[in-house]
This record gives C-alpha cells, sequence and structure tokens, in this order.
C-alpha cells in the first residue's frame, strides 16, 4: 500500500466532491492508499465549539467523536480522489464504530492514517469502510471504521414500519439550526444538511441532522458514565429531519436507541 503524508488539511475538498457528480467511468476496486498527517494540535477553541454543538461539558478530556471531526478532511481527501470508486456526495453513512484506547486529552498531539477498506455488497448497492487511526507517540489512542453506502438500487421502501418504544430516558428538540452549526464545526458540509434544495436534490423532504451529531448527542448523555477505555458501535436508521424532536433511550449496560416516530439510530457502548 502507498503512503501518502500531508503537511496540513487539504484544501479543495468541496470541490472536487462536487466535481465528483459528473458522470465518469469510475473504478471498481478501491485505492491501494493510506493518507497520513503527522503533529495535529487540538485547538480548544475550536475543541469548545463542538462540544456545544454537540452537548458535551466544556472539558480537556475529548469526547469520542471529536477525533472524527479532526481526521474528516483526510477522509474527504480519499473519497474526492478520481480513483475512488463512488462519488463522495450521495454517499450514506449506515454505522460506525470508535474504539477509544484511552483517554484523549486536549494537550495530546495526534497522528492520524486514513484508508479505505471491505469493498463489498449490500442489499441496495456497495458498501465501503474509511478506516481511521490517531496516535499519540507511539501509542494508537483512538481508532474508527465509518461505512458508507453507495445506493444503485432504489426499489423497495426504505421506511421502517411504526413500532412502539422504550420509555425515554431523554427528550430533545433538535433545532432546524443544528444542521448548519455541526457543517461549520465539522466540515461536513453535504448540502443534504445545509440545504432544503439539496436536500430535496436526494429524496428528503427537509434537510436532515448528521449522522456524527446524533452519535455525538447520544454519547453526551453518558459523560462521566464511560469507562476509560471503550468501543462504541451504532447503526444510522432512518435519518432526522430537521427540526424534529427526539426521545433517547438508554439501558444500564449502555445499549441506547435515538428515535422520533421511528428509529434513527441504535448502539451499544462495550468497555474494552
Amino acid at each position: 500500500m502507498a503512503v501518502e503524508e500531508l503537511t496540513s488539511d487539504p484544501a479543495g475538498n468541496t470541490l472536487r466532491a462536487a466535481l465528483g457528480l459528473l458522470p465518469r467511468e469510475r473504478r471498481t476496486s478501491l485505492p491501494d492508499l493510506e493518507l497520513v498527517r503527522r503533529g495535529v494540535p487540538i485547538d480548544r477553541d475550536h475543541l469548545a465549539r463542538y462540544d456545544r454543538v454537540c452537548g458535551f461539558r466544556l472539558s480537556d478530556t475529548v469526547p469520542a467523536t471529536y477525533p472524527h471531526v479532526l481526521a474528516f478532511p483526510l477522509a474527504m481527501r480519499l473519497m474526492t480522489a478520481p480513483d475512488f470508486p463512488f462519488s463522495a456526495i450521495g454517499l450514506v453513512h449506515i454505522a460506525n464504530r470508535i474504539t477509544v484506547s484511552r483517554p484523549v486529552s486536549a494537550d495530546d498531539v495526534l497522528d492520524f492514517s486514513v484508508r479505505a477498506a471491505g469493498l463489498r455488497p449490500h442489499p441496495r448497492g456497495q458498501q465501503v469502510d474509511v478506516v481511521v487511526s490517531a496516535s499519540a507517540g507511539s501509542s494508537v489512542v483512538w481508532s474508527a471504521v465509518s461505512t458508507y453506502l453507495s445506493k444503485t438500487s432504489f426499489s423497495g421502501s426504505s421506511r421502517s414500519s411504526e413500532r412502539s418504544f422504550p420509555a425515554a430516558s431523554a427528550v430533545w428538540r433538535v433545532p432546524a439550526a443544528v444542521g448548519g452549526s455541526y457543517a461549520a464545526v465539522s466540515g461536513d458540509r453535504n448540502p443534504i444538511h445545509t440545504s432544503r434544495i439539496g436536500a430535496r436534490l436526494f429524496g428528503f423532504q427537509r434537510p436532515i441532522a448528521h449522522g456524527m451529531w446524533s452519535l455525538a448527542r447520544c454519547l453526551a448523555f453518558f459523560e462521566g458514565r464511560l469507562p476509560g477505555a471503550y468501543t462504541v458501535d451504532v447503526a444510522f436508521k432512518q435519518p432526522i429531519l430537521l427540526p424534529s424532536t427526539v426521545s433517547l433511550h438508554a439501558s444500564p449496560s449502555r445499549e441506547f436507541e435515538l428515535y422520533g416516530k421511528r428509529p434513527h439510530l441504535v448502539g451499544q457502548v462495550t468497555p474494552e
């Protein structure tokens, strides 16, 4: 596997993502490439803005979802490359696994690596994993696998049937502004989250909340009750149309579900 080392966050990801919508012949395999960026400091002001948007308390301990934001420019560089088999715009984030090997401090300086793996069929198209790791010194302190779906089949309904849900542990009003606020702090400016027109172009009645915002909001509920090392697995279900009211159910074993009329995500926190 070739390794490309970057010395700064790559520029032009938004333009490359837009150009990726143009029809062209695409590869049927993943790029044999690992992107690396070393010496990434944590900006406390940016961390504080992220904490506020996602509902975390201000702290020098980094939320489990925050390194995803720091690695996002590298991931977008990979997914908008000419040899990536799918257009980045239109990919659906369907699952995520994050492993915290030890608490990450705002004083840590991180080395990131990003690669694609696991191209495989899905009932509605193809799915691929974007694998990210963050190291401090010589130790991996955080890693994640984000699974994305490229739809090639739109047959059948994607709507979940109505069902009963467990009692809510918390109820949140999710304002329309969440899409723009999270886009600004995360760098994920996909128009399905920020524009009514952009959302409609991809089949949504209104802009939808970022999946990683909804996961972060759920983990904020557990703040102060998480072990020092753990893995959180989440499957994203129906999107949250903005604005919405959503309910969270969290069990004593740290299983959790976010739902409105239908499930939005289900997850589990497992100690390492």
